[in-house]
């Protein structure tokens, strides 16, 4: 039981549970094999979005790589008329679109949305560049600042090392009020942290242990705090629910039945983090864990082994995972990313399994940023300029 330290921005028991969308090439019924039926198509990515909507899910993870896969934004433009109530959190890599017309495209995405738009902010090199990491998340400093002047400033007019932009905000004003969509960030370098805690509204953390999640907890809200600031915390983990925990468990044991370590390993190198600070991380853990790959009750790292990222999963029985998601909740976190394999079946389980024990909801509504009725934008009802 721990017993919370620090403050947060949703202190209220609420808890956002989100699904995940791999449009980037890793979707599977046995890891590391590459069946054509789970390839990241738009038919196939397309309806675990319309499903995962339909099943009751606050939002959905849309990544960002460069695999053989889908574009996100133009993903996220596509399938946003089909969804009904859950928001897209929309992956962003910082430097791959001039800032304004990133404020834009987010601006529209918003608008086709009617605010159910969250963005996760990426700080990682562009495909096919090296750039020091300083530098890197300096110009992603100036990106995410440029983006805040253009959802909340009546002009943009920013100087900084990087980028030298006036320019007036009407084309890229968002739907959402109150500083536009919430901005997910993740990343535990210190020039990540040090990032996030000025300018994240909730961070999200990979699977540790609980001990090392409530470290991270504290540091990060610390350092916002000392900036006259609160942030959120979320949580990035896979889900293999079933009845009975010899199920799940037994689950897992297939899930990993067919892997090739050495295809296996080439699989995660491809990924555009294999070798940032939270991955390598990720790899320390799972040396730690026992024979059957449990770093702690009930988080199995064996995902790790093919895949780049995300690297552990809750198994077990629905008692034994709302249990333990009550502990994260007591920690303070207020944000969940689930996922399982195949994408399209695990949806089922937690739908049936968890959710209805979950009091779901949007960060984005709660913190005002979702408006109740159609705001005054140029897109709207606003003068045309």
């Amino acid at each position: 039981m721990f017993e919370r330290k620090f403050s947060i921005r949703t202190p209220e028991d609420a808890t956002e549970i989100s699904w995940f969308c791999d449009i980037c090439n890793g979707d599977f019924e046995f890891l590391g094999q590459m069946d054509g039926e789970f390839r990241s198509s738009f038919e196939h990515c397309k309806d675990i979005v319309v499903k995962a909507d339909q099943a009751g899910f606050e939002n959905i993870l849309l990544p960002s790589s460069y695999q053989v896969g889908q574009d996100t934004l133009s993903f996220a433009g596509a399938v946003a008329p089909m969804v009904n109530n859950m928001s897209l959190l929309t992956a962003v890599r910082c430097g791959e679109v001039h800032p304004p017309m990133l404020a834009r495209a987010i601006s529209t995405l918003d608008h086709m949305l009617k605010g159910n738009l969250t963005v996760n902010i990426i700080s990682s090199d562009l495909p096919g560049t090296k750039v020091d990491n300083i530098i890197r998340y300096e110009k992603s400093r100036e990106v995410i600042e440029i983006l805040k002047q253009s959802w909340t400033q009546e002009e943009i007019n920013f100087n900084g090392k990087h980028y030298q932009i006036q320019l007036p905000t009407d084309p890229v004003k968002p739907y959402q009020q109150n500083g536009g969509p919430l901005l997910y960030f993740g990343g535990i370098s210190e020039e990540a942290r040090k990032l996030c805690a000025e300018h994240c509204d909730v961070f999200l953390m990979w699977p540790e242990t609980e001990n090392n999640l409530y470290e991270t907890m504290t540091d990060l809200s610390t350092r916002a705090a000392e900036l006259g600031r609160k942030i959120d915390f979320g949580l990035r983990i896979h889900m293999i629910v079933r009845e009975t925990e010899k199920e799940a468990k037994d689950y897992a044991k297939r899930l990993i039945s067919k892997l090739d370590l050495a295809k296996a390993q080439d699989l995660k190198s491809r990924a555009l983090d294999s070798k940032s600070a939270g991955v390598l991380r990720q790899d320390e853990l799972r040396k730690t864990s026992d024979s059957d790959g449990f770093i702690e009750d009930i988080v199995w790292s064996g995902i790790g082994l093919a895949r780049s990222g995300c690297g552990s999963a809750l198994v077990g029985t629905p008692e034994q995972i709302l249990k333990k998601i009550q502990v994260y909740k007591d920690m303070g976190i207020r944000s969940f990313i689930f996922s399982g394999y195949p994408l399209l079946q695990e949806i089922d389980y937690v739908k049936n399994l968890l959710l209805p024990s979950l009091n779901n909801t949007k960060l984005s509504r709660i913190q005002g940023r979702t408006p109740e009725s159609t705001p005054e934008t140029p897109l709207t009802y606003g003068a045309r300029k």
